[in-house]
């Protein structure tokens, strides 16, 4: 009888531990990924403010990239059963015992951006397709373009000027603000596109002068159409051309004023973006026709930063033909500098006895919506981590 108890209780014994083991180590795994995630993005945030914090002060700005997290993660299950420590009066009755052990071993991967790496993804201003993502995925034109555009140009009485998004300048710096803000304006009446210009392109090539495998192959990517009265093929291509910012939709236009833009477009670098805002639709009694030239990362860093104390921005009055706007703040990022710990604030960084903050704002979160634009940027610039040539640094806890 006792045989069959132990037996039992055996059976019992090893039946819970299982049990426990199944039930911890989800837990365990779902807590550490969690934390390691958390950990993550606290760094990277805690990385801008400080680089910002480096700008502020005229320093070389450096990144470091958490190339790779490795966990190992190591569970133990004991059971067993000990005699009750009341002695064996009245029969002998084991009492199960049941311990669970478990161990982290986390390993980082950390690789500093620099060489190459740090040319192609700080150095290399943005291209106009990042630029236009952010807006189709309804980010707000007057904060991207302030934070990602050091200029915008456009001809004047047939002259060119650019006006500069630099508060030391200015006339242009003003300039440039009122721009962004009537974009803005015509954002806020779902009236802004940022559309590839979609055009048909046509070629004629004299019907003597293809042979049957060369129609066959031309067939594959146009369409061909043949014209036997005047001896001529007529072949067509739709064509997806450049992306422009307009207060219209670009299928209004006829196919020739679409080539003709398109063609203004490809003449720009990759790193600039065509706006054409025309009278008859939503915004334009404010006519505007020009391009922004965009930023590197490295340069909206600098902005930010020189903009705590050696560039501070300012007001700026909206232009009288714009409506009146939502959202108009002073600086595209409103940050703190302090002596000491800054109250309310989500992050903050310690650099050279000052800490540094986003500043904390009632009502529309405008200053953290800015830095997490400059969080996605900074995810959309640095790639390929580690670099090829940049030295690794593995920490193992």
């Amino acid at each position: 009888m006792r045989t069959t108890a132990r037996t039992l209780l055996g059976f019992l014994a090893v039946g819970v531990a299982s049990a426990l083991g199944g039930c911890v180590s989800p837990i365990e795994l779902n807590r550490a990924v969690i934390a390691y995630d958390v950990a993550a993005d606290d760094v990277l945030s805690r990385q801008l403010l400080l680089n910002i914090a480096r700008a502020h002060h005229n320093e070389p700005l450096h990144f470091t990239g958490l190339s790779n997290i490795a966990a190992t993660f190591n569970w133990g299950m004991s059971a067993g059963a000990t005699p009750p420590l009341g002695g064996t009066e009245g029969g002998f009755t084991l009492a199960p015992l049941f311990g669970t052990t478990f161990a982290e071993n986390p390993t980082f991967s950390i690789a500093p951006i620099e060489g190459e790496e740090f040319t192609k993804r700080l150095l290399t201003p943005f291209p106009e397709s990042i630029l236009t993502l952010l807006l189709r995925q309804n980010a707000d034109v007057d904060l991207v373009l302030r934070l990602m555009a050091g200029e915008y140009r456009t001809e004047t009485g047939g002259k060119k000027v650019s006006y500069v998004n630099k508060p030391a300048d200015k006339d242009g710096y003003t300039m440039f603000r009122q721009i962004v803000l009537h974009l803005s304006s015509i954002q806020d009446r779902n009236a802004l596109y940022a559309e590839p210009l979609i055009f048909d392109q046509e070629w004629t090539i004299p019907a003597a002068s293809l042979t049957p495998d060369n129609l066959q192959n031309l067939q594959k990517d146009f369409s061909v159409t043949l014209d036997a009265r005047a001896k001529i093929y007529r072949i067509d291509k739709r064509t997806i051309g450049r992306i422009i910012v307009t207060n219209y939709d670009p299928e209004l236009l006829s196919n020739d004023d679409r080539v003709r833009l398109n063609d203004e477009a490809e003449q720009s670098l990759d790193d600039e973006l065509v706006i054409d805002i025309r009278q008859g639709y939503p915004g334009g009694e404010y006519p505007l026709h020009g391009k922004f030239r965009l930023r590197s990362f490295y340069n909206v860093i600098t902005f930010v930063g020189r903009s705590l104390g050696e560039e501070p921005e300012y007001d700026v009055a909206k232009d009288p033909r714009t409506p009146m706007p939502t959202e108009n703040p002073a600086s595209t990022i409103g940050l703190v500098e302090s002596d000491s710990q800054i109250p309310d604030a989500s992050r903050t960084i310690r650099y050279r006895g000052h800490y540094y903050a986003v500043r904390p704002e009632p009502g529309y979160q405008w200053n953290k919506k800015a830095f997490l634009l400059l969080y996605q940027l900074f995810q959309m610039t640095v790639a390929k981590l580690p670099a090829s040539n940049a030295p690794t640094i593995t920490i193992a806890k």
